[in-house]
């Protein structure tokens, strides 16, 4: 049983629930868009699974009706009653744990961890399948990827020039920090499109779904804080050549001497030449 668009209002008007704005809430009332994002997340029985802004429950109930243990991370407290509720109704009380907590601020390892994940005594991973709030859909991702090692995938919908951000590649329109991001912890690809008419309210822009399946070590050995200081600075400024970009952090013989052409923009950089960079900077080079 997932929620319809008749459940979903019954329970918006019972509740006197009015989406904010604010919070991006946008509730998915289809219910084969949820079985199908469930599908996509493969998540069955002894699986893990953590969901963030769960809204009403349509997600939650379709990813538990799979047989996964879904633990619903929920900023709203009215929301998150909502969603136990609804589960306990769907005979899924026993499945699903409703946090009220805001994602965006949660200390994530210690919150998996105490629920047996890499931490606990099975070492069974957790995947994140999620319908994300437009407005923080960006930082949830790369938080996760960077201090949550125990999730191993993630399956999430979000506006579909945000998945654009996260898969692109050098040379791309959409490739920036994100891109990088995902491509140093994983491989990204987008698996399907959601139009605006499966939510209430009904949103003015298309919907994605973009996997991502996390590395079993970062895809280069260059050190993270450093690697991300060029990326931030390259991409902050863009349509600069490297050479002004970087400027502070490496001087354009450095840059050259890492092999990279220091009249390059940072949207023509992979993730191998970004590491080098990294290294140049590790190795005390000119700045």
């Amino acid at each position: 049983m997932t929620l319809t668009r008749t459940q979903v209002r019954d329970l918006m008007d019972r509740h006197g629930i009015r989406p904010k704005r604010s919070l991006g809430q946008n509730f998915v009332v289809e219910p084969n868009t949820v079985r199908r994002i469930a599908e996509l997340a493969a998540v069955g029985g002894g699986d893990r699974v953590v969901e963030i802004g769960p809204g009403l429950g349509s997600l939650t109930l379709a990813l538990a009706e799979a047989g996964a243990e879904v633990l619903a991370v929920e900023v709203d407290e009215v929301l998150a009653s909502v969603v136990a509720e609804v589960a306990v109704g769907a005979g899924h009380g026993d499945r699903v744990e409703v946090l009220h907590a805001d994602a965006t601020t949660v200390d994530w390892p210690a919150l998996l961890a105490d629920r047996g994940s890499d931490g606990g005594c099975d070492g069974v991973p957790w995947t994140l399948v999620a319908n994300l709030p437009y407005n923080v859909s960006v930082p949830l991702v790369c938080d996760v990827l960077d201090s949550a090692p125990m999730v191993g995938r993630l399956v999430v919908m979000v506006q579909k020039e945000v998945a654009e951000r996260l898969v692109a590649g050098p040379g791309d329109d959409a490739y920036g920090l994100p891109s990088v991001k995902v491509a140093y912890h994983g491989t990204g690809r987008m698996v399907g499109r959601v139009p605006p008419s499966v939510f209430v309210p009904r949103p003015n822009v298309d919907s994605a779904l973009v996997e991502v399946v996390r590395r079993d070590a970062p895809a280069v050995d260059a050190d993270p804080e450093v690697l991300f200081a060029l990326v931030r600075a390259g991409f902050g400024q863009r349509r600069k050549m490297l050479r002004r970009s970087l400027a502070g952090l490496l001087d354009e013989a450095a840059i050259a001497a890492a092999g990279v052409d220091p009249t390059a923009r940072a949207e023509q950089l992979g993730l191998d030449r970004w590491a080098a960079l990294a290294h140049a900077v590790a190795e005390g080079a000119g700045g």
